[in-house]
């Protein structure tokens, strides 16, 4: 696979580089956090990074693949690029989680012959709220609404979940928001 331009790349373009050869060294990831919203939102929101939570426990090569397509750590589990400064990539460990949702079913992308995984719209967005519930991060609430406006999302779900981290309040902003963007 051919390298981004490490100088322009966006979120998405970088994503699908990195996961590639993880995955062509069987090494699964699914992607998390505001590079997804990043991804969703054709680039509206930028991040500034790329979480990634490891499928598997015992991973003992990540440091030499990384290294054989450019990056180096730069602290435990962040990588950079020396021609990439605008994009950090985080690795975290297993499982990927949403609040108290460890039954993350995420979504799959085909990219020249290797499955490479990331959150669906609704857990992207649930992710974001769970950011907004629990961190008081107000510009989570906002990137929500950003992917909900793209893209379908189980607002049953949404709400549920909400409820379940016992924040309806949050359920409530975030459909108010989205009626909004909406009209």
């Amino acid at each position: 696979m051919k390298h981004p331009d490490w100088k322009t790349c966006t979120e998405g373009e970088l994503w699908r580089y990195v996961a590639w050869h993880l995955a062509k060294n069987d090494i699964e990831t699914i992607l998390v956090g505001g590079a997804v919203v990043a991804i969703y939102s054709d680039g509206a929101y930028r991040s500034g990074d790329l979480d990634f939570v490891l499928k598997g426990f015992f991973v003992k090569n990540l440091p030499e693949v990384m290294g054989k397509i450019g990056f180096s750590v730069s602290k435990s589990r962040h990588y950079s690029h020396p021609e990439c400064s605008h994009l950090i990539i985080d690795f975290a460990s297993p499982p990927a989680a949403i609040g108290e949702d460890f039954k993350i079913v995420p979504e799959s992308e085909l990219v020249e012959g290797k499955q490479i995984f990331l959150y669906s719209p609704t857990d992207c967005v649930r992710d974001r709220l769970a950011s907004y519930i629990h961190f008081q991060a107000r510009e989570c609430l906002d990137q929500a609404v950003l992917v909900a406006e793209r893209f379908p999302v189980d607002l049953k779900k949404i709400k549920t979940w909400c409820k379940g981290e016992g924040s309806e309040e949050a359920f409530l902003k975030f459909s108010e928001k989205l009626t909004k963007h909406q009209s």
